[in-house]
């Protein structure tokens, strides 16, 4: 594996964490939690691109619950 390979591996498991914690009740759920879970969203799409084989990946339903407690706060 590359150098560049490894980094993003590590930031990955930076997002989980962060997004972990939060939802673990261990650190506020703040911007920097939204900020992971867009990402790790985005790398989680980016992979059912890729290959037909994750199309069904999804999210904990708390993770899924998160995202849309974002979008009500973001409308409201």
């Amino acid at each position: 594996m590359t150098k560049e390979g490894c980094k993003m591996i590590e930031t990955d498991s930076n997002h989980c964490q962060i997004l972990g914690r939060s939802l673990a009740g261990e650190r506020a759920v703040d911007e920097q939690t939204f900020a992971s879970l867009a990402i790790l969203s985005e790398r989680l799409q980016h992979l059912k691109n890729v290959d037909k084989i994750f199309s069904s990946v999804t999210f904990s339903p708390e993770v899924r619950e998160l995202k849309a407690r974002k979008r009500a706060v973001a409308v409201g």
